[in-house]
């Protein structure tokens, strides 16, 4: 996700820093921006300038510290485990600027909680992007208890730049459209987990039936099955019984089956390649 903000911001026309916890891992995600932003040259979406363009504003780091010291807006795309948001933001918030804006990309997690870690919830807030994000239209902006109007105009303004649609969502858990992507998801374990439809044919009737466009195996897959467990487990404990997650989905996860960037998830990737 922090490699897909990154190259739809630099797009965008921000001088934009990608940091992570290796070089190598950058170097892959410079390598995956570079090969996505080919493609939409290929089918004609942009131009040869307007991708060099896009990657000559793109800058690697992989101190933090390095990464933030010029920074007006940071936009967090770590797991989604709540120690390690609130961890990383109690960092961020004693290296950074009072005037610096925080934004969490979390999918569920509330905005108001990963806030009082900082001493700027006036300037924090939820910018929850969607994957692939250069293709995806949508971003979700969430207050949280203390974000006020400016903080939620500049995530706004943001957003638009990058190419983006937004929504307002009330903090809650999951937002809008986890919570209900949740509920598909874990229907679709249920079903297959009953012998009711093959992955496949599950995947194929929400396309074609619903007019979805990716079933919610493939969605399930891109986003990581271990993602997908976390989220309804937050929503279980937050919102009760109906998030309880299938017991199938449980045990692909503690199978190592993860999904598309481990080659094994609901469908074998590895194999496919072969």
């Amino acid at each position: 996700m922090g490699r897909g903000i990154a190259h739809v911001s630099a797009m965008g026309g921000f001088t934009t820093v990608l940091n992570d916890i290796s070089g190598e891992i950058l170097e892959k995600a410079r390598g995956q921006i570079r090969r996505d932003l080919e493609k939409g040259v290929e089918i004609g979406k942009i131009t040869s300038s307007i991708m060099e363009e896009t990657l000559s504003r793109l800058n690697l780091q992989d101190n933090l510290d390095r990464a933030v010291s010029d920074a007006d807006l940071i936009i967090e795309a770590v797991p989604e485990r709540l120690d390690l948001k609130l961890d990383l933001f109690s960092r961020l918030d004693a290296r950074c600027g009072s005037d610096v804006i925080f934004a969490s990309n979390t999918s569920a997690l509330s905005i108001t909680e990963m806030a009082g870690a900082t001493r700027r919830s006036r300037q924090f807030i939820g910018m929850h992007f969607f994957n692939p994000v250069h293709k995806m239209k949508l971003v979700e902006i969430i207050r949280g208890l203390e974000t006020d109007d400016h903080t939620f105009y500049i995530a706004e303004s943001v957003a638009k730049q990058m190419g983006k649609e937004t929504v307002e969502v009330k903090e809650s858990p999951g937002f809008v459209t986890s919570r209900i992507n949740a509920l598909i998801g874990n229907e679709a374990f249920y079903m297959l987990q009953e012998g009711i439809a093959s992955a496949r044919d599950i995947d194929k009737a929400l396309k074609l039936g619903l007019n979805h466009p990716m079933g919610p195996f493939e969605m399930i897959d891109l986003v990581g099955l271990d993602t997908r467990l976390s989220i309804l487990n937050f929503l279980h404990q937050t919102l009760g019984d109906k998030y309880r997650p299938c017991p199938l989905l449980v045990k692909y996860v503690k199978a190592g089956r993860l999904g598309k960037k481990v080659g094994r998830g609901v469908y074998d990737y590895l194999q496919e390649e072969i």
